[in-house]
């Protein structure tokens, strides 16, 4: 009793350090939030003056990020909403709402009257009833300069079958946050996490609100057990029988020292589990220890939930901070995790099949070119040896001995699946290019995957490409919507915009045109992008053309960055400028 009265009572402690702390950050920067919310009122009255809806085909979006990406729970589309975009001056705010259609490929832009402000970092969650629901909660809206920012507590719900807007306005919200999950739980939509942010404090949330879409009310839910910090950007997935969430990794950080901070990239997994009846509630919290190849640490990744009960998780960003700069390791990779087994597993992309008909192909033309000594060696019998592994990790030897003509047939089909699995090995998938912050959905079994960003140096380049993926067949990426090429122009600038901010402050107008005459002759003589040859592959393109790109990387990181990440870069580079030559 005496080590529980001592737990329960550093627990209320830690939460009311934490009120406290709230409090403060509230206090502070209800300042800032003031004289955002005269810019954000004026980018409404502009809304404003729209009356009715219009529905008008158009071209990509833009390139953002942290945007929220829905797949409409009736008809084969996409709901793309909001967002962000930085171009290393200036930081753009989106509430456009986008509809792709997965048949048609095209994609239409539609305004409706009264829309939620502009925002990004918010979730979105698909409710399928009256036509189709999105509802929308949180989020944050940034001054031009990202120095200031103003967090939104509001909720708003897309009507999809009368196309419009309308704000809940129900007492009990969460506090104003962004960078938090919201998942469907049966009717309830579940708001866990987040973080709040002045100049000067920040605050990180680890407090569970349920929105009962019948009743219309917030409520904030009792909590036993022990569960996770609190954090942002964690992967939060509803159980398959709807009684419960699985809360997986995220991001926080803290102050080390003065001014100084220190982010943490969690790794960590808990299960929030709902028991008894709806009028006598209980959710209690605990830790799982998943088994499996776990992904390795990392934050900004995007996340899903596919068929058969999976989760998934693709990309995101592992910082490596050092003493005086901080350098992001991005990933594209796919990870599973399967709920009803509690187990993660990383995903295996098979290939095209016209790949493996083409080794087949060429297989049974160098059978046909057997000699005649070669098939009367065949003809005995063989022994077969084979080596098997179960589960506990023993290994079991077996020998069978089968006639001639059984044996050929086997070694053939042994040496079609080598042959095969070398084939979608050796054969130049197309696929996103590491990013994190991206907006991922599943439809019809497939993932769909859009925009995202990624460093290089201290440059930010933000995407707006769009992936699919079929989940059941798990063969390749589709590209639905390239990059446009000239967004990449940057992998042969030179750092002109940064030299030529520099002289603007010092007002050093002539030298300012010298710096660009220089620049100009540079470029007359520079080495040209070594093209790709006919019938090149990927792989033969990049060792051919190594030298060239780790040069050009070199250029673009400095002399001060790590050989690992030029050769990271270089290859990315090759590879942007190999998919777009065409």
């Amino acid at each position: 009793m005496g080590k529980k009265g001592k737990k329960e009572k550093k627990v209320k402690g830690a939460e009311k350090t934490a009120a406290k702390m709230e409090k403060k950050v509230s206090k502070r920067s209800k300042r800032e939030e003031e004289d955002l919310e005269v810019l954000i009122a004026e980018f409404q009255s502009l809304d404003a003056k729209k009356t009715q809806v219009v529905e008008t085909a158009c071209a990509p979006p833009s390139s953002r990020l942290n945007a929220s990406l829905c797949a409409h729970p009736e008809k084969d589309e996409l709901i793309l909403f909001g967002g962000e975009f930085f171009n290393g001056k200036k930081t753009f705010l989106y509430n456009e709402l986008f509809f792709y259609n997965i048949r048609k490929n095209t994609l239409v832009k539609v305004d409706i009257p009264n829309p939620p402000p502009r925002r990004c970092a918010h979730q979105a969650v698909i409710v399928p009833q009256g036509g189709g629901q999105m509802w929308v909660f949180g989020g944050e809206f940034a001054s031009p300069d990202g120095e200031q920012f103003y967090h939104y507590k509001d909720l708003w719900v897309l009507h999809l079958g009368t196309r419009t807007w309308e704000q809940i306005k129900a007492p009990g919200a969460p506090s104003g946050r962004s960078g938090h999950r919201m998942v469907l739980t049966k009717r309830q939509l579940l708001v866990f996490g987040g973080f709040h942010e002045s100049t000067r404090d920040y605050i990180y949330y680890n407090d569970v609100h349920s929105f009962n879409l019948d009743t219309f009310t917030w409520s904030r839910l009792q909590l036993s057990g022990t569960g996770p910090c609190p954090r942002s950007a964690c992967q939060m997935t509803p159980t398959p029988d709807g009684n419960g969430v699985i809360i997986y990794g995220g991001y926080s950080k803290s102050r080390a020292k003065k001014d100084v901070d220190k982010g943490t990239i969690h790794s960590d997994m808990f299960l929030l589990r709902r028991e008894g009846t709806e009028e006598n509630e209980k959710w209690t919290w605990s830790r799982l220890n998943p088994s499996g190849v776990k992904p390795p640490p990392r934050s900004g990744f995007s996340l899903a939930v596919g068929p058969g009960g999976r989760a998934l998780l693709f990309g995101g960003v592992c910082d490596e901070e050092e003493e005086e700069s901080l350098e992001g390791d991005f990933f594209n990779d796919l990870y599973f995790f399967d709920i009803n087994k509690n187990r993660w597993f990383p995903a295996q992309l098979k290939g095209s099949k016209s790949e493996k008909k083409k080794r087949r192909r060429g297989k049974k033309e160098e059978q046909t070119n057997e000699t005649e000594e070669d098939k009367d060696a065949a003809q005995g019998p063989t022994e077969i040896i084979k080596e098997i592994v179960a589960e506990d990790g023993t290994v079991m030897t077996i020998k069978e001995v089968i006639p001639a003509t059984r044996a050929a047939e086997e070694s053939e089909e042994e040496e079609e699946e080598d042959e095969e699995e070398e084939a979608a090995a050796a054969a130049p998938l197309v696929e996103p290019c590491p990013r994190s912050s991206a907006m991922a959905t599943v439809k019809h079994g497939k993932l769909y995957l859009y925009g995202g960003m990624f460093e290089v140096g201290d440059r930010q380049f933000t995407l707006s490409d769009l992936y699919s993926l079929d989940l059941h067949k798990m063969d390749q990426w589709e590209v639905l919507v390239e990059m446009d090429p000239k967004t990449q122009e940057w992998l042969e600038e030179s750092e002109s915009e940064d030299e030529e901010e520099e002289e603007e402050a010092k007002g050093g107008a002539e030298e300012e045109e010298d710096e660009d005459s220089e620049e100009e002759s540079e470029d007359e003589d520079a080495e040209p992008q070594p093209p790709a040859e006919p019938g090149e592959t990927l792989a033969d393109y990049q060792t051919r053309t190594e030298k060239y790109w780790l040069g050009s990387a070199r250029a673009n990181l400095g002399p001060d960055a790590k050989d690992k990440k030029v050769q990271k870069v270089g290859l990315a580079m090759a590879k942007v400028f190999y998919e777009n030559k065409e």
